[in-house]
């Protein structure tokens, strides 16, 4: 693949990553005004399919991407489920309403590290992006072990408390299915031959999952008890989502699913280590071990960025 288009897309997923910290910020306050993490999913969720339902028609290029798809199913050229990534992004956001309040951006993105970079191995060396099966070797394999060792240290001063270790699971999950649906969503971009298609039905679907849950929700737990807020940033979760999986659908052909996450993650650590400094939630303030947390990931990023790629 030539080099500079592996560059310019290590950067916008660095970029992107940035973005995504902002959003797990946004998503978190969404959930504690509403009280339901599941309430703030859908309406994040929501507020994106609305964008792209009307963007995506109205385009030729999003258009003509339907129809290829559509056709790609039908010849078996793409399988239903490799359509199905949303439901990893609908997971992703509700982890956010329902954690962040607790544990701040920066342990929930060291958790959401640690479950991508492991994934990020395994989905390269199944072949399920559109880059074809990579090689693992032992210094991705030393970089992911590393992710783990970080988020056992930003989580450290928390081992008095069960739940709060409960909480960090599910962005670990989370983390883990992020990988899956990079690569499966590179796949329906390819189809399609647009971006913003495949972000139309990583939405659809991520929506449809997310209603579901919502609804099993109000029957256990009764209707959420917040009420919507009227600040505009809080439903801005969306949008920047629609950024965040059309430009990953686009440039995981150039980078791998591997590199595309490690440079997501720099961008999450560093932006999800700002936001906590600078607006740090009540129930949480960046501690120590959680800042060495962070460093010790973005070693782990770069001792598996320097790795060469090999083709398995």
């Amino acid at each position: 693949m030539p080099a500079t288009q592996r560059i310019v897309g290590v950067g916008l997923a660095t970029v992107s990553g940035l973005a995504v910290a902002g959003q797990s910020r946004i998503n978190g306050e969404l959930g504690v005004r509403l009280a339901d993490g599941f309430a703030a999913a859908v309406v994040s969720f929501g507020v994106g399919l609305l964008v792209l339902l009307a963007l995506v028609p109205a385009t030729p290029a999003g258009r003509r991407g339907l129809v290829a798809v559509r056709r790609a199913l039908a010849a078996g050229a793409l399988r239903p489920w490799q359509c199905l990534g949303g439901v990893c992004g609908a997971f992703l956001v509700a982890t956010q309403g329902l954690t962040i309040g607790t544990l701040g951006v920066a342990v929930f993105t060291v958790a959401v590290v640690a479950g991508q970079s492991g994934s990020s191995l395994a989905v390269d060396r199944a072949g399920i992006g559109p880059t074809g099966r990579q090689a693992v070797t032992a210094q991705r394999l030393t970089g992911a072990a590393l992710t783990v060792a970080a988020v056992l240290l930003a989580v450290s001063d928390r081992l008095g408390d069960p739940g709060a270790l409960v909480l960090a699971v599910l962005p670990l999950l989370a983390g883990i299915g992020i990988a899956w649906q990079q690569a499966v969503n590179g796949r329906v971009r390819a189809a399609a031959d647009s971006a913003l298609t495949a972000t139309l039905i990583n939405f659809a679907v991520g929506t449809v999952a997310l209603l579901v849950a919502f609804a099993i929700d109000i029957a256990v737990r009764g209707w959420p008890a917040g009420s919507l807020p009227t600040e505009p940033w809080l439903y801005l979760g969306g949008p920047i989502g629609i950024v965040f999986i059309a430009l990953a659908a686009a440039i995981v052909r150039f980078t791998g699913v591997l590199l595309l996450g490690l440079a997501t993650i720099a961008g999450q650590i560093v932006g999800a280590v700002l936001l906590d400094l600078a607006l740090p939630t009540e129930a949480s303030h960046p501690s120590l071990t959680t800042l060495l947390g962070a460093a010790l990931t973005l070693v782990a990023v770069l001792v598996a960025a320097l790795a060469p790629a090999r083709p398995s």
